[in-house]
């Protein structure tokens, strides 16, 4: 039987690259979506290569986004994003991508589902799997989303244009709360890790939060190091699960061991100098603190950008892990230091009837579209 084929862009979108469809052109029962973006990406694949198909055998780059036109007043087209695992056959629709969020709207601008006059130009998103509202503001030249710029983002060779990613209202996008514990601060105690201090915090997607000091490591160790710390892996899956229940994701640790895209787990650390994986150096003072996330069981080589909206978020937080680590913060955001460079993030938070509201937060990235045509399944 011959194989078959959808019509499908690749982009890059921030620091992942991830499939692109157009909703109209996928199945209206969603239940034979998983089967198709398996394939199309090359998963299972129990060697962790997905050679066999468009993946690239690390999370940020087993990724598809499906977009629509939006039918809502407030918005421009809906953006869908799904997670493929990559050893087993499992497809996650329970989180939003934060990177893959800057290619969508130049990706609606470039297939001609919104037209926008040329210069600055803005796309407002609705992202399905969190129910929040993302802006985008861009260039637009000839018709078409500009791509040649002078921003430079850790973790990407080259330059491009600058995209603006605005996340509007983004506390509670996973569990409906910002703080689902009610607390900035709470005690896990996890067999065998002990009565762990973590911080479940819940903005643009659910984290928990754990200093690294905690685990026996310094805050600063490369991915590749983290992935043979197998130990401080299986601890940092174990406080996950169990923050997963506390934070209502799951009800159950056997079902939040099957929910593997939230919450994401991150260990934050005070400003120390650093190397990252182009061997640049960050000095202490370029930086606000030190993070390193696992996305998906696997040592992020950057940042989820949605955990950068939480960390921002947390770090304004008075008692949290984040913030008790944090040396710094001005008006215009917070720098984090990551094994791919330094990111900087600006978050507005507030009180609201002693409960703690996140206006917007905000960041710049760059998309690319790398190819076009039709992706065999």
């Amino acid at each position: 039987m011959a194989p078959s084929r959808l019509p499908a862009v690749f982009m890059r979108g921030g620091t992942s690259k991830a499939l692109i469809f157009h909703a109209r052109d996928l199945p209206t029962d969603r239940a034979e979506w998983d089967a198709i973006f398996l394939s199309a990406l090359g998963s299972p694949d129990a060697h962790g290569r997905q050679l066999n198909g468009m993946g690239g055998g690390i999370s940020s780059l087993s990724k598809v986004c499906i977009v629509a036109p939006s039918n809502r007043e407030t918005s421009d087209i809906d953006y869908t994003f799904a997670q493929v695992a990559i050893k087993e056959a499992h497809v996650d629709y329970n989180s939003n991508c934060g990177n893959m969020s800057s290619a969508v709207g130049p990706f609606a601008v470039d297939e001609k589902i919104v037209s926008p006059a040329d210069g600055e130009a803005m796309v407002r998103i609705f992202n399905t799997n969190t129910a929040k509202t993302i802006h985008a503001t861009f260039r637009v030249s000839g018709g078409r989303a500009q791509t040649e710029g002078e921003l430079e983002i850790p973790g990407v060779a080259g330059r491009g244009a600058p995209i603006r990613l605005d996340f509007l209202d983004p506390g509670g996008a996973s569990t409906g709360t910002l703080l689902p514990t009610g607390h900035p601060v709470d005690v896990l105690d996890v067999p065998g890790v002990g009565r762990t201090e973590v911080s479940m915090v819940d903005a643009g997607n659910a984290c928990v939060f754990v200093r690294a000091g905690n685990l026996g490591i310094v805050g600063t160790e490369m991915p590749d190091e983290l992935d043979r710390r197998t130990e401080v892996l299986a601890k940092l899956a174990a406080i996950r699960q169990h923050a997963s229940v506390a934070m209502g994701i799951s009800r159950s640790l056997d079902e939040a061991r099957r929910k593997t895209a939230i919450p994401l787990i991150g260990m934050v650390s005070p400003t120390q100098d650093s190397e990252t994986l182009s061997g640049e150096r960050i000095t202490a003072p370029a930086a606000d603190l030190t993070v390193r996330m696992i996305s998906n069981g696997q040592p992020h080589r950057a940042l989820p950008l949605t955990a950068s909206v939480c960390i921002a978020v947390a770090a304004k937080i008075a008692g949290t892990t984040v913030y008790g680590v944090t040396s710094h913060l001005g008006e215009s955001g917070i720098r984090l230091a990551t094994p791919s460079g330094v990111l900087a993030v600006s978050a507005e938070i507030r009180k609201e009837n002693g409960r703690w509201r996140v206006e917007q937060a905000s960041l710049f990235r760059t998309a690319r579209r790398l190819f076009e045509g039709f992706v065999y399944f």
